[in-house]
């Protein structure tokens, strides 16, 4: 149980966080280092949370990086924070137009959106690992983001790269959507809502 006075004390504030622009794992991994940080039992309460599919076709709204009047997205894959923590359930989502954090209900009816009429391939999976578990196990090399000829597609953040001590690189481990490998636990989208709004 996270042992706060309100759902998000004791939780870094947007300011304090280290963000870099198409580095989600990375964002969210530092904000579960701060989170750690901290003298408290928040950590506990913490999920991280990768969507995506087998067809690397990811839709998302409310994106800081969207477009049109609901800043729409497709990512191949996306990276955020949940906490547990009844009876609000908060996201922290750095790329999210909603706030910081937002209401669990209200990303998911914003952000995430619904799958009634969506075509079956775009159909989202969330992988839910304990934010423990990642900060512990997580490593990337960053080798994702540089192109054939070795360029960043995109600036790396400032800091060194995150590494485990098991690996240099498991990034694909955490993006893979296949129910019977990786960290955490891979649920579809009624069972991802089930699992947070139920105590």
């Amino acid at each position: 149980m996270c042992i706060m006075e309100s759902e998000t004390d004791n939780f870094p504030s947007v300011a304090e966080c280290c963000y870099t622009s198409h580095y989600c794992e990375e964002n969210v991994w530092k904000l579960c280092e701060l989170i750690s940080q901290r003298k408290n039992n928040c950590l506990d309460s913490c999920y991280c949370i990768f969507v995506s599919n087998d067809s690397k076709i990811t839709p998302l709204w409310h994106q800081k990086i969207g477009s049109g009047d609901d800043f729409f997205v497709a990512w191949d894959y996306h990276v955020f924070l949940v906490v547990k923590n009844q009876p609000v359930i908060s996201v922290f989502d750095f790329d999210t137009t909603l706030g910081f954090p937002v209401s669990f209900r209200n990303y998911i009816e914003k952000a995430i959106g619904f799958e009634v009429n969506m075509v079956p391939k775009y159909k989202r999976l969330f992988r839910v690992i304990p934010a423990s578990e990642y900060l512990k196990y997580f490593s990337s090399d960053r080798r994702h983001m540089k192109n054939a000829n070795g360029e960043w597609i995109k600036p790396p953040p400032p800091y060194e790269p995150i590494q485990s001590n098991e690996s240099k690189y498991n990034l694909d481990e955490f993006i893979s959507m296949k129910l019977d490998e990786g960290p955490g636990k891979v649920m579809d989208l009624e069972g991802f809502i089930k699992f947070f709004q139920e105590p």
